[in-house]
């Protein structure tokens, strides 16, 4: 797989919540990792003491953050609203030549600045809030 652009890598809100997704405005860097927790199931029998983990049992979680600058766009607006409100509406991760991640998420954090003679900037948090889908490219 070739190089990716990283502004390539789109985050979407749902607007609407009937599924008219937009790039949030003014992102500059966006990230998203996912996480799995480990099932320790090692015992006195285990081969060679070795540890074992059970297979697909622990929690699975996505983390998404984002920066960039406000531009007081729709999705700025309703980015707000979200956290305000404590919804949990559905997003999209676009991420290139790889494919679409969707779901619910919640976002946790939202923080501006800016300096005096610069411009405002945001940074966004945001965790898994249910079930997520992968649609590859």
């Amino acid at each position: 797989m070739a190089a990716q652009n990283g502004k390539d890598l789109l985050i979407k809100i749902d607007l609407t919540g009937g599924g008219q997704f937009e790039t949030i405005a003014g992102l500059r860097a966006t990230r998203i990792a996912f996480n799995a927790e480990q099932v320790d199931v090692t015992s006195l029998e285990s081969t060679g003491g070795w540890r074992e983990l059970l297979a697909g049992a622990g929690v699975k979680s996505a983390a998404i953050s984002g920066s960039g600058v406000f531009r007081d766009a729709a999705s700025d607006e309703r980015a707000r609203q979200i956290f305000f409100d404590g919804e949990v509406p559905g997003f999209q991760v676009i991420i290139p030549d790889f494919g679409v991640v969707e779901g619910p998420f919640q976002i946790t954090s939202v923080e501006y600045s800016g300096s005096y003679n610069g411009e405002a900037t945001y940074e966004l948090s945001l965790a898994s809030a249910g079930v997520l889908t992968f649609t590859a490219l």
